[in-house]
């Protein structure tokens, strides 16, 4: 018999846990329909499409070339699993950034209905960045943030470095 589906992870589920604090929420990434099965199987609760497989798949030396489509590619793949975790892609360096959101809410659209993805991905932060969140929200996406190791600030900070270590340096001061 095939295993039993689980119930799908939503945005709602995984705030419940995060608020409950009974258990940690996890994560692992996939990049193609095998491991995405093999991710659900596990029991993740949420299965990232990174902008890591610029690097890990491509073979680019940064994350920085990865392009929108080749993210959308690899989320249909992805999506052909079937699984019941939240399904989140990474919006590739460029295809958010600056003031204006019309840019960020096409490709965060593109995101979930050609790559079939439940929610997007943004790494850094600032007033830009909380623009685009509040706009993508806005419009009905679902939004997580990353600050920490952020690879597409490669340029900026000049390697491979982690922001955010303390509640302090996250948030901006006003």
């Amino acid at each position: 018999d095939p295993p039993r589906r689980r119930r799908k992870v939503t945005a709602l589920s995984l705030a419940a846990i995060a608020r409950s604090k009974s258990r940690r929420i996890t994560m692992c990434t996939a990049y193609d329909h095998p491991s995405a099965l093999h991710v659900d199987l596990a029991g993740m609760d949420v299965l990232l499409v990174g902008d890591s497989l610029a690097m890990v798949a491509l073979g680019y030396d940064t994350t920085i070339p990865v392009t929108l489509d080749e993210i959308i590619h690899h989320c249909r793949a992805v999506g052909r699993a079937e699984v019941s975790c939240l399904s989140v892609a990474d919006m590739p360096f460029g295809s958010y950034e600056g003031p204006d959101t019309t840019k960020a809410m096409e490709n965060a659209y593109r995101l979930l209905k050609e790559g079939g993805v439940d929610a997007v991905k943004l790494e850094g932060g600032g007033p830009d960045r909380c623009r685009t969140v509040k706009a993508l929200v806005g419009g009905g996406i679902a939004v997580m943030g990353h600050v920490g190791l952020t690879p597409q600030a490669i340029g900026v900070l000049g390697g491979f470095r982690a922001q955010g270590r303390t509640a302090k340096k996250v948030r901006p001061s006003s």
